[in-house]
Parts: structure tokens; C-alpha cells; sequence
């Protein structure tokens, strides 16, 4: 994914933000000295296990948390002192779905889109084109309180897209999606980001992060601990294995013992070597397996992944997804 141009001004910015919770058993910090920017037109993945302060962090930015200390701005305008001008500059769905039960799939879409300034028959046109985009339209006459939990995610997604804003923040957007309409809503964020609207997406899904964000920040108690490319990320893992599969199982330790050379990492059925020196490393391990005479029932590559990078920096593994 090509990074966008950077400009002098980010449309989205955090500098030094804390925010802290007090109760009367504890006290949780959940953002701490916090920064971050967003250029125009970038999508920013936000990654951290639960609790690092994700959610406390796009609240602060779309004005429904006041930070303690340090500042904030989205599209210019300060979050506290000017909170109108920065609602009405950006667009938001939570973690839960806040549509009308009550009303249908549609009728919520035009109640929205009136509320944000379109005339009726420009509502009625931009709720049909949601519907259509999100697999919704068989249901948009249906009552909402009739939906599946999915369906009023979908739904809840479009409500947030009515109206085209500066800047759109989505957390977690896609919990509770099955695959096809995780792949749906992908698409859409694709087309926004295509007409120049930045999105500030949070997620669980490291996948999610890999295929839509940028650039991507990796936030755990409430300050970041890396940010970059994925690839960037990916990078800091250092090479890339080399993961050899032998034809005998019998064969693993001879295997391990032929590659000493470049310090391979023995499993239990395979054997990894690192590359460090790309090409040249794997060259030079083939010719000491020709030498040796085991033969390999496979060979592949091995590519760290946003996995890798998550529980290397955060010491916890990623959510793993569950069936809706």
C-alpha cells in the first residue's frame, strides 16, 4: 500500500495527552503522555491488546472525553476548546451499534443524514447506496430490533458514512462481522480513503490493520511503543526463515547439524535458518544440503507477520477471531 505524501499539518494530532479514571477502588491511567499525528487523506491503524487506551484515545479525539493534560486537534480545531467545529468535521462508530430499533434499516440511515444536513431525496439516494454496499438492502425496510447482531454493525458503519467529513474515526469496527462483511466494509474504507477522507481505525484484527492502514501505532498502556509501515514493523524482527522440512523425520537432527553455520532454530518437525544475508544465506544453505544428501519433503519461506510484531512489543498474543 503506497504511504500518502506528508504534509506540514496533520489533520489528526495528539501531543503529550494523558487521561486518567478514578473510582472509588482504583485509579487506571489510560492514556499516558500520548502523541500522535495523522496527515490528510492517511489511514492510521491503531493496534493494542485490551485496555491500552484505544478507545480513550479516539473519545478524547472526537470530543466525548476531555484529556486531563496536553492538547488535541482534528482538522484544525482544538477537541476542548472548539468541540463543535470538530464534531461537525469528522464522523465516528463506537464499539456498539446506537441505531433506532425501532425504526428500519433505512429509515435510520435518511433520520441521520437530515440530521447532518441533507435534503430528503439526497438522504433517501445516499441510504440506498449504503444498504446496497453494506449486503443490507434486502433488510433496510426491516424493522432494526429484527437485526442480527452483525446486521446492525453493518448498519451502525453506514450511519457514520452518510454524510463524506474530513476525517472518520472507526473502533473496532469489524467485531462481530462474519468474513464476507469484514471483506465488505474493507472495500468501503477503500473508496473513502480514495476520495481523500482520513480514517483513524482501531482493531483487533492485525490482518485488518495489515491490508487497510498506511501506517499503523501500536499503543499499549496508554502511550505508543512503535509506529511505521507494516512492513516497517515487520522489519524490526529482524530476517526472514528459511524453513526446511526433511523427507525422514528421522533425518531433523542431521538436518540441524548441517546448517550450524548460520545458527538454525530446530522444531519439531522442521528446521529454520535465518537469513540474514537474503539471497546469498540461502544460497550457501542449499549447497550445504547437497553436500549432505538429506533430502526435503518441502521448502518455504517464512514471513513474520503482525502477530509476530504484536506479541514481540506487547508480550500478549492478539485476540483471536470467533465466529459471529
Amino acid at each position: 500500500m503506497t504511504e500518502p505524501e506528508r504534509s506540514a499539518s496533520p489533520i489528526v494530532n495528539m501531543d503529550t495527552v494523558s487521561k486518567t479514571y478514578r473510582t472509588r477502588d482504583r485509579t487506571v491511567q489510560a492514556l499516558d503522555r500520548l502523541s500522535l499525528s495523522v496527515q490528510p487523506g492517511e489511514v492510521l491503524g491503531v493496534l493494542g491488546p485490551n485496555g491500552a487506551g484505544k478507545t480513550t484515545a479516539v473519545n478524547v479525539l472526537s470530543t466525548l472525553e476531555t484529556p486531563d493534560s496536553g492538547t488535541a486537534s482534528v482538522a484544525g480545531f482544538d477537541v476542548v476548546k472548539d468541540a463543535a467545529a470538530v464534531r461537525s468535521a469528522i464522523s465516528l462508530t463506537g464499539q456498539f451499534a446506537a441505531v433506532d430499533g425501532e425504526l428500519t434499516g433505512r429509515e435510520n440511515l435518511v433520520l441521520f443524514g437530515r440530521l447532518r444536513g441533507l435534503r430528503r431525496t439526497a438522504a433517501g439516494d445516499r441510504a440506498d447506496q449504503l444498504l446496497a454496499s453494506l449486503s443490507l438492502s434486502d433488510v433496510g425496510g426491516s424493522l432494526v430490533r429484527t437485526y442480527s447482531g452483525g446486521m446492525r454493525r453493518r448498519l451502525d458503519i453506514a450511519v457514520s458514512m452518510m454524510t463524506v467529513t474530513e476525517v472518520l474515526f472507526l473502533d473496532e469496527p469489524t467485531t462481530g462481522l462474519d468474513p464476507h462483511a469484514r471483506s465488505e466494509l474493507w472495500d468501503v474504507v477503500r473508496s473513502l480513503k480514495a476520495r481523500g477522507v482520513t480514517i483513524v481505525l482501531t482493531t483487533q484484527y492485525l490482518e485488518e490493520a495489515d491490508e487497510l492502514a498506511d501506517r499503523i501505532v501500536v499503543i499499549d498502556h496508554g502511550t505508543v511503543i512503535a509506529e511505521g509501515t507494516a512492513d516497517e514493523l515487520k522489519g524490526r524482527l529482524g530476517p526472514n526463515d528459511l524453513i526446511l522440512t526433511p523427507e525422514d523425520p528421522a533425518d531433523l537432527p542431521l538436518l540441524s547439524g548441517a546448517l550450524t553455520t548460520w545458527s538454525p532454530t530446530t522444531g519439531e518437525e522442521t528446521v529454520a535458518v535465518p537469513l540474514t544475508d537474503g539471497a546469498r544465506t540461502a544460497a550457501a544453505v542449499m549447497q550445504a544440503l547437497g553436500a549432505s544428501g538429506i533430502e526435503l519433503a518441502a521448502m518455504e519461506m517464512g514471513s513474520h507477520t503482525l502477530d509476530d510484531v504484536f506479541f514481540t512489543l506487547t508480550g500478549k498474543t492478539a485476540p483471536q477471531e470467533t465466529a459471529p
